[in-house]
């Protein structure tokens, strides 16, 4: 498992943060982080193409080390 943060550019509602169970939102102004663990790339990638569907913007994805 891989440790992320993703950032975007919205304040992303509760509906759509229950897609992702395993992340932990952080909602600062009009942005919000998503930290947490990913299986693999396959699960990060269906978590950005999430958000890009739903016209979020995406600022930052990292990986943070353990």
């Amino acid at each position: 498992m891989t440790k992320v943060m993703i950032r975007v550019q919205d304040v992303v509602s509760d509906e759509l943060l229950s897609a992702f169970p395993q992340l932990v939102p952080t909602v600062t102004r009009a942005q919000t982080t998503l930290t947490g663990t990913v299986v693999d790339q396959e699960e990060l990638q269906g978590v950005i193409n999430f958000l890009a569907s739903m016209g979020i913007t995406i600022v930052d994805v990292l990986t943070i080390p353990e």
